[in-house]
């Protein structure tokens, strides 16, 4: 039996910690908060999970909250009307091949934490920094870093040639609502495209209630484009403030969203959140003092801004393809070679996460506004365009190309003919 040290406890290091306690390795797993303090504590992301990223819960047994969570069945675009105030200029919706879900990750990681500790796992409780990375790497056969903010992520070098951002290029306002009125037709991600001044997002999901259990809301993200008519919560004094300046902004901008949310309450007390991201890659291994070196995961590695929702998802992606190659890799040393073969085969899909997610926090480029346009009348390029958030690698080449571009259109128009 091989023993592993995981820092970290969100997404991607639970999900590895109990696939490999299942596999009958020992693990250590590193947290900063009980359950009890996660389940009280304060929302932490907007997260989503496509198909194939829940397909990695399912397959380790670890999709608790399925059955009781709202699914999420499609993705509906619209961009406003700019001299048209309460109007769209674009709009189309299409439904997904397999639902999407979103649990809070205060329930699912106080959840996941507490089957861990209830199978017998290692669970120290601790603000781990290098020296607690010292003490595990030499005392297991591989040491990994699942927590990527403070000291523990600066050991790890930033790939430059991957991370053409320096400073966030959103400014970030999340609440949890209940009484939100359902989308007509089916339930969806509501992406909304205000060019220039940012994203607003709106997505059902499960989260805690009062009484111990949980209820379905409404996850809504304001992605702000700093210094613009968004970026405004940065003076918040508290949680209901935070929820008005919500709605007001939804009125202005978005009056078809703001019809939904209306009436709507924050879910409980530690219901928002305001942050930024500064998105980057960094390089794989890094050599702690005593020249040891230690194995980054999920986040620490490769940070997008949530503009694409696929955070949540590329941890849990991540989590699998670590945890099959260090199954397949049996008694071997895990040696410098195998850890950056190891992120070289998960950043073979998260680039294009990564070029997507990046693309878009800029301007839309003509041949990408001209798909939108088509998916407006054409159902095929719609459905392609909506089920590519399940698998990024399909929106490449044409989000890069205009040729590309205007071949996608084509390709999925005449599928649509012939299917018709």
């Amino acid at each position: 039996m091989r023993d592993v040290a995981i820092i970290g406890a969100g997404q991607a290091g639970l999900q590895l910690a109990l696939g490999l306690q299942a596999s009958g390795y020992g693990v250590t797993l590193v947290s900063d908060r009980t359950p009890e303090q996660l389940l009280a504590g304060r929302i932490m992301s907007t997260q989503a999970l496509f198909h194939d990223a829940c397909t990695t819960e399912r397959q380790q047994g670890l999709n608790f909250w399925e059955a009781a969570c709202p699914p999420i069945e499609g993705i509906a675009l619209s961009v406003p009307h700019p001299e048209l105030p309460g109007q769209k200029a674009l709009a189309f919706s299409a439904r997904l091949d397999r639902p999407a879900y979103s649990v809070d990750q205060r329930l699912k990681f106080a959840g996941w934490l507490r089957e861990f500790q209830s199978r017998g796992g290692h669970v120290m409780l601790e603000n781990a920094d290098i020296q607690t990375a010292e003490r595990l790497s030499s005392a297991h056969d591989l040491t990994l870093i699942a927590a990527g903010k403070g000291e523990l992520g600066q050991l790890f070098e930033r790939d430059v040639e991957r991370s053409p951002y320096s400073a966030p290029q959103r400014h970030l306002a999340l609440a949890y609502l209940k009484n939100v009125a359902p989308r007509p037709d089916h339930s969806a991600v509501s992406f909304n495209l205000i060019p220039g001044v940012g994203e607003v997002f709106l997505l059902p999901g499960l989260t805690v209630a009062e009484n111990g259990g949980t209820q379905p809301y409404e996850n809504v993200l304001i992605e702000a484009v700093p210094g613009g008519p968004l970026d405004v919560f940065a003076g918040v004094s508290g949680p209901q403030q935070h929820l008005a300046l919500m709605k007001d902004l939804l009125r202005q901008f978005l009056p078809w969203e703001y019809g939904r949310v209306q009436h709507a309450e924050l879910t409980d007390a530690q219901a928002t959140l305001t942050g930024r991201v500064t998105p980057g890659v960094r390089r794989p291994v890094a050599t702690l003092p005593s020249g040891r070196e230690v194995l980054g995961l999920g986040d620490t590695l490769v940070l997008n801004d949530p503009l694409t929702g696929q955070g949540a998802g590329s941890a849990a992606k991540a989590a699998a393809i670590y945890l099959e190659r260090i199954l397949w890799h049996g008694d071997r040393p895990f040696d410098r070679a195998w850890m950056t073969g190891t992120f070289d085969e998960y950043w073979s899909y998260a680039r294009f996460v990564t070029d997507w997610t990046n693309a878009l926090l800029g301007p839309p480029p003509p041949h990408v506004l001209d798909v939108l346009g088509a998916a407006q009348t054409r159902p095929g390029v719609a459905h392609a365009f909506v089920n590519a958030f399940n698998h990024p690698p399909q929106f490449f080449p044409w989000l890069g190309d205009p040729q590309e571009a205007a071949q996608f259109v084509a390709q999925h128009s005449v599928a649509q003919s012939a299917s018709a």
